[in-house]
């Protein structure tokens, strides 16, 4: 392993053992063994095709919306029982096979203590820049994964509540992926071609590196909170990695999102890991084998590349998710159908795979299209 993949010693020890997980774990006591979405991520073709929704949890629902009237979103991340309510809202109304653990991508920095906001309209805004040298020294001196960890327990409640909730029903775990978070920081909020983040990644490698490497500890320790409270799989989304050339994130991104999907999957060994893994990036048609070396059990696809696409250039060995259009939720019913049943199709050729959109939810879909979708995927 070379000095760009090997993680730290710090990584190994704070990382989950290999195969080991809480005798009370779903995976280990066997509620969620069987179920279908666990099935399809392992490469096995269950009666019916699991389907789950990106951002199922939120927005798009009325009785997710009542809370927010009342509540800040990251006060409702870090609610264990507002955070585990709206976590199985989407279950109970669509009957999807899997809930997603509700949270954003700025809590494992906003519990290491960063001085980060939700802005209404806008997104993520850090109140502070991190450009420099200095600036990345500063995080990973006062900013640490041993910070995060200790302030971790309402998330840890929160799945736990959920967890016992759902029974067989599992629970995926969420974090965002190195460069995503690097961007937003570098920035200071969102951007639309993060020049900011690819510039400092070009003229300065290094201090991009420690960059990545911190951000990684911290995506990863979130993780490892979550599986270890009885998160049956996780996935790792990368909102902007599809703005990168395959040699950027070859060289300069998969290293670090490797180094926080081990702390979910553990490390060494070679073998496979025990909570299966998915990482989806959008915009990443290009980069299908890229990061599929990852060592992910999926890969979730975009709605631009075609799903039996996706498995042709994965050689037929990688189970897949995705791919369904949000576009089409607005569309007639004979049109929804239609695109639902060639994405299934497409998806058949795959060893595995889990139905889902292309991306996330819209906020101004309609909840009952959703749960069509469900009703569609199980009638396959």
């Amino acid at each position: 392993m070379n000095e760009t993949t090997a993680p730290r010693a710090s990584e190994i020890e704070n990382a989950l053992p290999g195969n080991v997980l809480p005798a009370e774990h779903p995976l280990v006591d066997g509620r969620t063994t069987a179920a279908p979405l666990i099935r399809a991520l392992r490469g096995d073709r269950p009666d019916t095709t699991p389907v789950w929704f990106m951002r199922q949890a939120g927005r798009s629902l009325p009785e997710y919306r009542e809370i927010r009237a009342h509540t800040r979103m990251l006060d409702a991340c870090l609610d264990p029982e507002l955070a585990s309510e709206i976590t199985l809202q989407p279950v109970r109304r669509h009957g999807v096979d899997a809930a997603v653990f509700f949270s954003d991508i700025v809590v494992p920095p906003l519990l290491a203590g960063v001085d980060v906001d939700l802005v209404a309209g806008r997104g993520p805004v850090f109140a502070e820049p991190v450009r420099t040298a200095a600036d990345v020294a500063r995080c990973r001196a006062e900013f640490t994964p041993e910070r995060l960890r200790a302030a971790l327990e309402p998330v840890r409640e929160a799945v736990r509540r959920t967890v016992s909730a759902l029974g067989t029903t599992p629970l995926i775990g969420f974090a965002g992926a190195p460069f995503t978070l690097a961007a937003y920081l570098v920035e200071g909020g969102p951007s639309r071609d993060h020049l900011r983040a690819r510039t400092l990644m070009r003229s300065d490698p290094d201090t991009w590196r420690e960059l990545l490497d911190w951000v990684a500890e911290l995506s990863g320790v979130f993780l490892e909170a979550q599986v270890e409270a009885g998160a049956s799989a996780v996935q790792l989304f990368d909102s902007w990695a599809g703005s990168l050339s395959v040699a950027d994130y070859r060289a300069h991104v998969a290293p670090a999102s490797r180094r926080t999907l081990d702390a979910a999957q553990g490390i060494g060994g070679g073998t496979a890991p025990t909570v299966p893994t998915i990482h989806f990036a959008v915009g990443s048609g290009h980069l299908i084998e890229e990061t599929a070396q990852l060592g992910t059990s999926a890969l979730g696809i975009d709605w631009r590349t075609p799903l039996d696409e996706a498995s042709r250039r994965l050689g037929d060995r990688v189970p897949v998710q995705g791919n369904l259009d949000p576009a089409v939720l607005g569309a007639p019913a004979a049109v929804l159908e239609a695109a639902v049943a060639d994405v299934i199709a497409r998806g058949s050729r795959a060893p595995g795979h889990v139905l889902n959109l292309g991306h996330g939810v819209p906020p101004d879909a309609d909840p009952a299209v959703l749960t069509r979708i469900v009703e569609l995927a199980h009638a396959s």
